[in-house]
């Protein structure tokens, strides 16, 4: 059971908004025990993110830190710092998402950390990395979509630049950074040995170029921006139906033919401007105008369809109801119950991997500000004269 795997794992997690906490919701997701560290008061800037909300809780918040305990603990006092140091002293992993320097001036780095607890594996999420001259600037997912030439390459040409609509380089960081750990947990098997490791927003962004990049330095050529196409491949985008859109994909010649076929215009694959996909991706206007006038006269479950029964590359562009009702996405089984108190019926996502044949056990719902700083505490020692004192000076709530 995936649920199980990290089993027996303490995860002290000093993140916030949506990168790493994803990224330490994944390591729950898999079993650990994920003692989130918030501030008094106010706890994670994504508790107040809302509307929209379920049951008073900020659905952002509730989408990202489920499988967790929340402990509040000023980090900016000493007394606070001593409570991580204690907590760090017997955990197996801290996940933080404080800027570079900021960790080792509290005397949380992770050589400082390492001393205390060699085991200790110690995964820092920052904005542009840990060197470098924009290091100690704070970043979020759509600055680092336009710093990394995303938005350069989304949306239509001659329209203003837009972000991609999920925050595919804070959950991407998330991956990364859960990756890494994953992967410093293996050595740790070997060696005995904790390790660092950094992720971060930029890099993360970069990545996502990949493709971009290997043709750029190919061709010298600067990205267009083509839609919901590609550069590479055509026809291999959005086409008009009589009720919405359908995507059709072809990467080969074969699926072109079955394309044309399924459309009822299999004359269309001899066509000698659309023989080869450089011939396609040469003529891509007039390849898009003769498939869009054979897919403008059927809706689009009508075009799927077709196209499906063939064996071509394709879907309807669902909105998020669509989505969440469709059979398929039933079938998988990657929407689960979240018990939110007042959100009966609340449902969130689970991870997108199945081990063993299982995606999991039932979550449990993100945790109430502060819920269980005495309970972690006591056991790591601290009697309730301490914890007291600790709740009277504000250093925990």
């Amino acid at each position: 059971m995936i649920d199980r795997i990290l089993s027996g794992l303490k995860v002290i997690d000093l993140t916030q908004n949506v990168a790493g906490p994803y990224c330490t919701q994944i390591l729950g997701d898999m079993g650990a025990d994920v003692i989130k560290i918030e501030r008094p008061g106010s706890g994670d800037d994504t508790r107040a993110w809302r509307p929209p909300a379920v049951a008073g809780q900020s659905a952002t918040f509730l989408a990202l830190n489920r499988n967790k305990s929340s402990v509040c603990v000023d980090v900016a006092s000493d007394s606070g710092i001593q409570i991580i140091k204690d907590l760090a002293a017997s955990a197996d992993i801290l996940v933080h998402s404080m800027k570079p320097g900021s960790a080792e001036r509290r005397g949380l780095g992770y050589e400082q950390l390492h001393a205390i607890n060699p085991r200790l594996i110690y995964c820092a999420i920052s904005a542009f990395g840990n060197v470098g001259p924009l290091s100690a600037l704070p970043g979020y997912d759509p600055l680092m979509q336009a710093f990394t030439g995303i938005m350069s390459t989304t949306g239509n040409e001659g329209d203003d630049p837009v972000r991609v609509g999920v925050s595919l380089i804070d959950m991407g960081t998330g991956i990364w950074g859960a990756l890494g750990t994953l992967a410093a947990l293996i050595h740790r098997g070997r060696t005995n040995e904790g390790l660092n490791v950094d992720a971060s927003l930029l890099e993360t962004g970069v990545s996502w170029m990949t493709v971009f990049v290997a043709n750029f330095l190919a061709s010298g050529n600067l990205p267009r921006k083509l839609g919901s196409a590609i550069t590479m491949t055509a026809p291999y985008e959005l086409f008009k139906t009589t009720d919405s859109y359908a995507f059709i994909a072809a990467g080969n010649d074969r699926l072109f033919a079955r394309v044309c076929e399924g459309l009822g215009i299999p004359e269309l694959a001899r066509d000698p401007r659309f023989l080869t996909n450089p011939d396609r991706v040469a003529n891509r206007p007039a390849l898009h105008a003769a498939l869009e006038e054979a897919t403008s006269r059927r809706s689009s479950s009508e075009v799927v369809a077709a196209l499906r029964a063939i064996g071509a590359p394709c879907s309807e562009m669902n909105n998020v109801q669509q989505m969440l009702e469709s059979e398929q996405v039933k079938a998988v089984d990657i929407v689960r119950p979240l018990p939110v108190e007042g959100g009966e019926g609340y449902q969130a996502l689970a991870l997108p991997v199945s081990v063993g044949g299982s995606r999991g056990a039932p979550f449990r719902a993100a945790p109430a500000l502060g819920a269980d700083t005495c309970r972690v505490l006591e056991a790591i020692g601290y009697d309730e004269a301490r914890l007291a004192a600790l709740r009277q000076a504000g250093v925990i709530a």
